[in-house]
């Protein structure tokens, strides 16, 4: 009789049944609820405090699960062998499609930006011609220069996706000093533009609110700070599992899946430079 526990002989990994999905989304939940009722102020079980509690426990619900979740996957890869070339193509085919979701998102923000710009005395539009009386940037709007902090944020962006290739190919040929020494360089040119960006944003001459310039400035280069902070800490695990001796030249996916991350948002910030801080601010008052 054939062994009903002997491994099948396909090049599929059949995942065995988890819990990270159910304890995940009631994580979520929890902190959605939470952070709903915190900002309005509302008590959760008649407890003034149920709010930041109930956000807290299910944001740390959250974290745990991503946590244990990828710890998951990298045992799967490194331990068990479940990684083969099938399952790495499709790995590959789900990272390709959650980046162009993450470019779905960016789409909203720049045409929110764009129908602002582009018609500023849209006659559709009410109150816009009074709001922007016909130009853009609006009056009274006080603008960046693009040629100061964001000309050095992008430098440092282009510079960091220098870096992270040079790491990139070390790892192919196994050097794995010079990862480490790339990678390091990466990350600590990520925390130097998130610093730099929130610099400008405590010196901006324009609020969130109060005007549509404002709000479609920040929800644009707030997102991808957002991206930015997210690809560093993706790096930061790729620095540690370095260290770990986990990444190989044959196979890294999870390095690999952090390049084109913080690539898709090198790509990101040099439309947003050229879109929102150059020809958004053309002829507007400089700060």
């Amino acid at each position: 009789m054939a062994d009903g526990h002997a491994k099948p002989q396909h090049d599929y990994h059949l995942v065995d049944p988890s819990p990270w999905p159910l304890v995940g989304s009631l994580a979520a939940l929890a902190t959605a609820i939470g952070a709903i009722h915190w900002m309005k102020g509302l008590p959760i079980f008649g407890l003034s405090f149920g709010a930041p509690a109930l956000f807290s426990a299910g944001f740390a619900g959250v974290l745990f699960t991503m946590w244990s979740w990828w710890s998951d996957i990298i045992r799967e890869a490194e331990h068990e062998g479940h990684h083969t070339p099938v399952v790495q193509l499709h790995h590959r085919y789900g990272v390709i499609l959650f980046i162009l979701s993450e470019v779905m998102f960016f789409v909203a923000w720049f045409w929110a930006f764009f129908n602002s710009a582009i018609f500023p005395a849209d006659a559709v539009q009410a109150t816009r011609a009074e709001l922007f009386q016909g130009v853009w940037p609006p009056h009274g709007i006080e603008v960046l220069s693009p040629w100061h902090l964001p000309l050095l944020n992008t430098v440092l962006l282009l510079t960091s996706g220098a870096t992270l290739t040079w790491a990139h190919h070390a790892l192919l040929h196994n050097d794995r000093d010079t990862l480490k020494k790339g990678l390091i360089a990466t990350i600590a040119l990520g925390l130097t533009f998130t610093c730099v960006q929130a610099y400008e944003y405590a010196h901006a001459p324009f609020a969130f609110k109060g005007s549509v310039y404002g709000a479609t400035f920040f929800m644009a280069t707030g997102f991808h700070g957002f991206h930015v902070i997210v690809g560093t800490i993706f790096l930061l695990v790729c620095l540690a599992r370095t260290y770990a001796g986990q990444f190989k030249p044959e196979q890294h996916l999870g390095f690999e899946f952090a390049a084109w991350y913080w690539h898709f948002v090198d790509v990101v910030w040099l439309f947003l430079f050229a879109s929102i801080y150059v020809w958004g601010n053309w002829g507007g008052a400089m700060e």
